[in-house]
C-alpha cells in the first residue's frame, strides 16, 4: 500500500511541476494562482496544499530538482584537464537539451531570475574548488572573478542558443563555449 501512494505522491508531484511549467510558458509565477495551477493539474487544491505551500514553493523544487542533478553531475569531473572540461561541457549540453523546455522559461522574464545566479554559483563553487584543491589557483580573488565572467557568458550563450531553438549541435555548443572559456574571445577560432 504504501508504494502505491508514494507512486500516487510522485504523480502528483510530477503533474503539478508540469502544469506549472506550461503556465510559466505563457506569464510570469507572479500571475500564476493556485486556482489556475490546480485547475491545469486536474487536482484539488487541497492535494496542491498536502505538497508545496505555494506556486513559488513549487518552482522552488523544481529549480532545486534541476540544480541537484547539475550538482552531482559536476562532482564528476577534473576540472583541469582540457578532455574532461570538454565532456562536462557536452554533457551538461546533452542535459539542458533533455530539459530544454525547463531551461528556456526558467531562464526568461517568466521564471526566475535568481535561478540563473544558482546555476552559476553552484558551477562557479565546483570549479573553484576543483583548482583549489589541486594547487592550481594561487589568487582566490582572481580566480572567482574569471569562472564568474566564463559562467555567466556560457550561461548567456546557451540561454540565446535556446531561445533560437538549438540549430547548433550540443556538440558545435560545446566546443563554442569551451574554446572561448579556455582561450579567451581574442585566441577563439572566430
Amino acid at each position: 500500500m504504501e508504494k502505491k501512494l508514494d507512486r500516487r505522491k510522485k504523480y502528483t508531484r510530477m503533474v503539478l511541476k508540469d502544469s506549472l511549467m506550461e503556465l510559466l510558458n505563457e506569464k510570469p509565477i507572479s500571475s500564476i494562482t493556485i486556482k489556475e495551477l490546480c485547475s491545469q493539474a486536474d487536482i484539488n487544491r487541497s492535494t496542491f496544499y498536502s505538497h508545496f505551500t505555494d506556486q513559488y514553493d513549487l518552482l522552488h523544487h523544481i529549480e532545486e530538482e534541476i540544480i541537484r542533478e547539475l550538482d552531482q553531475s559536476l562532482r564528476q569531473y577534473n576540472y583541469q584537464n582540457k578532455k574532461e572540461m570538454f565532456a562536462m561541457a557536452k554533457y551538461l549540453l546533452d542535459y539542458v537539451v533533455s530539459r530544454s523546455e525547463h531551461f528556456r522559461i526558467l531562464f526568461s522574464d517568466h521564471g526566475n531570475k535568481g535561478f540563473q545566479h544558482r546555476v552559476m554559483e553552484a558551477a562557479q563553487s565546483h570549479i573553484i574548488d576543483s583548482l583549489t584543491h589541486d594547487h592550481i589557483i594561487s589568487n582566490k580573488t582572481r580566480s572567482k572573478y574569471i569562472s564568474l565572467y566564463v559562467i555567466s557568458g556560457s550561461i548567456n550563450v546557451i540561454e540565446r542558443w535556446l531561445e533560437d531553438g538549438m540549430k547548433e549541435s550540443t556538440e558545435e555548443m560545446t566546443r563554442i563555449i569551451t574554446e572561448i572559456g579556455n582561450n579567451g574571445l581574442h585566441h577563439a577560432n572566430l
